[in-house]
């Protein structure tokens, strides 16, 4: 997965509308630096919650992310484009918050009303992809082939977040690599070997006991013509 546009309004420390246009690097590796509070995990938090519908950290829901900096009308959403092999993809999702109504009521003031949590997202071919929050999100994880914990653990590191991985027991590494790299057909060479191999075993043990069998048949047929 390359990063290509990130869009925040709203969200997290972001109170207007931001930008961040990934397309002139020509690099895959992306560092992300500044003072303390200026932003940076929220960066994060928004590439993971576009994605996944969960911050980097998995502290703060969603919900918890409208800005405390945004006037009223602002809208809270985050919009990400990446590309996934040659695929180009963009995803549009949006919490739950509380934002001012866009009509006024019968005293002639704005009141607060709720915007329900959505999500968008737009395939290659420029069309909607049909179905709820669940199956976009489930969509999501077959295009990048990584969950969340998956994601936040190698394509993109977070304060702290490279320990989880060295940490991880061996069995988990093995299964989070195997995703990054695409070592699935070893695996399957490797299953397939075992297979062959078990299967040449036991005919090495059939051949082996039939051996034993006629053996035995020998010596006693030799011992009978002795006596």
């Amino acid at each position: 997965m390359k990063p290509v546009r990130l869009v925040m309004s709203a969200f997290g420390s972001y109170g207007e509308k931001t930008e961040i246009d990934f397309a002139d690097v020509q690099h895959g590796l992306f560092l992300i630096t500044g003072d303390t509070g200026a932003g940076k995990t929220t960066v994060f938090d928004a590439i993971t919650y576009a994605l996944y519908d969960q911050t980097s950290g998995g502290v703060r829901e969603g919900d918890m992310m409208r800005s405390q900096y945004a006037e009223p009308e602002t809208p809270t959403f985050v919009e990400f484009t990446f590309s996934c092999g040659k695929e180009e993809y963009r995803v549009r999702r949006n919490p739950n918050y509380r934002r001012q109504s866009r009509r006024k009521n019968k005293e002639g003031a704005y009141s607060m009303t709720k915007e329900s949590a959505s999500v968008v997202l737009w395939l290659p071919d420029g069309q909607e992809f049909p179905g709820k929050i669940r199956e976009i999100n489930e969509k999501i994880v077959e295009i990048l082939g990584l969950g969340a914990s998956q994601f936040t653990q190698t394509a993109m590191i977070a304060q702290g977040e490279f320990l989880k991985l060295l940490h991880a027991p061996s069995r988990e590494r093995k299964e989070i690599f195997s995703r990054i790299f695409d070592t699935r057909i070893y695996w399957q060479i490797q299953n397939r070997l075992k297979e062959t191999g078990k299967a040449l075993y036991g005919k090495l043990a059939e051949n082996r006991n039939l051996l034993e069998q006629v053996f035995r048949v020998f010596v006693i047929e030799v011992e009978g013509h002795v006596e």
